[in-house]
């Protein structure tokens, strides 16, 4: 029997895969290019027993998703570059309180409002660093129609799974484009809920290191009372200044995302005639698609290209992208900014292979013509 399929807008796609994952709060604030994922949230939502408000804000709506995931529910807010600088505080604040949620980010270019009708890849940065003090992050760069689906419903796995906000970046590109999809079954893509404590309500400490990387999470209103707060905290959730406790905590939050395992089960790529190439295109987002064309069209006129495409972004794909410097002669890194991967492409290829980049902010994407033509200079 064929699967239901049907041509869709990328913001749609995000949330249909929102309700898929068991997503039932949305809490957003209208901003282009992203606003198609709040319109679409406000019809599926009451359909299936979930709750959907527009804040008065940015700010307040990321702060009701983290007051609806403590409450238990899965919870979801979208926007775009500008909305995202403002949640950024608050990201912390789920960050440092371990309070699952995903975020949606439809980017756009920069700074401040810059062309909000025009794609850009200006916020990749912005989402492992744009919150002050030491934290993990997990950002997914779907490329696809299908792809923001099925990335959404791992990005709400993922913040279930290790107990922290996740975000899923596309571009105005992605998001406004329509594709056909083809609908996952029921039960077909995996759908994890946090794993709730199995201590007493007395006995429950929402920090509790003994129970591993990512202790159990209680929902307010079910029976355990606990503390949550944005300061440094002991296994109780209480304040603590004491520097033992501080530092054990804050290695252990990041090493729930950077350990082995973890890095294991949360990177993710896409690598396309890597196998004999002398050039590696590592490219994310819709710049990947012109990058694959471009790799076609290399190879026909004899130059060995291949594509790199990290689905995950963070974590870093440390590991890979350094074999890959070690086997290239050159990376070609092709964005929509002025360099922002780049840097890290860089650091972890440590001058073993020529590190150059196709950068445009202009409001248009790039185009193959433009990353042949730079992969040409080069060799």
């Amino acid at each position: 029997m064929a699967k239901k399929s049907a041509l869709v807008q990328g913001n749609q796609a995000c949330a249909q895969g929102a309700i898929y994952a068991g997503c039932k709060f949305f809490g957003g604030y209208p901003i282009t290019p992203s606003t198609e994922v709040a319109e679409e949230m406000s019809a599926m939502l009451p359909k299936v027993g979930g709750k959907f408000i527009q804040m008065e804000d940015e700010i307040g709506a990321i702060a009701s998703v983290i007051g609806a995931s403590l409450a238990g529910a899965k919870a979801l807010t979208a926007t775009s570059g500008p909305g995202f600088s403002l949640k950024q505080e608050l990201i912390g604040y789920a960050c440092i309180a371990e309070v699952p949620c995903v975020i949606i980010n439809v980017m756009r270019g920069g700074p401040s409002t810059g062309m909000p009708t025009g794609p850009g890849q200006s916020d990749v940065m912005q989402a492992r660093w744009g919150t002050h003090g030491d934290h993990a992050a997990i950002a997914l760069v779907p490329q696809s129609i299908q792809e923001i689906f099925t990335e959404t419903v791992r990005a709400f796995n993922l913040a279930e799974k290790y107990r922290m906000p996740v975000q899923v970046l596309f571009d105005e590109i992605v998001g406004h484009m329509r594709e056909r999809i083809e609908y996952p079954e029921p039960g077909e893509l995996e759908v994890i809920d946090r794993e709730a404590p199995t201590a007493a309500p007395g006995e429950y400490k929402p920090y509790d290191a003994s129970k591993g990387l990512v202790p159990p999470l209680a929902a307010f209103g079910a029976g355990h009372k606990f503390h949550v707060t944005g300061l440094n905290k002991a296994e109780d959730g209480f304040p603590t200044t004491k520097a033992e406790l501080v530092a054990a905590e804050e290695v252990r939050q990041i090493q729930k995302v950077e350990c082995e395992e973890a890095r294991a089960d949360i990177e993710s790529n896409e690598e396309y005639m890597l196998e004999d190439a002398d050039v590696v295109l590592w490219a994310y987002g819709s710049s990947a698609r012109s990058a694959r064309y471009a790799v076609n069209e290399l190879r026909k006129e004899g130059i060995k290209a291949g594509l790199f495409r990290p689905i995950t972004l963070w974590p870093f794909p440390v590991k890979r992208t350094a074999e890959l410097a070690e086997q290239a002669k050159a990376i070609i890194v092709p964005e929509m900014n002025l360099g922002q991967m780049i840097y890290e492409v860089e650091r972890v290829a440590q001058n073993k292979c020529i590190i150059d980049g196709v950068h445009r902010v202009d409001g248009d994407p790039l185009n193959p013509g433009q990353i042949m033509d730079k992969v040409k200079e080069v060799i």
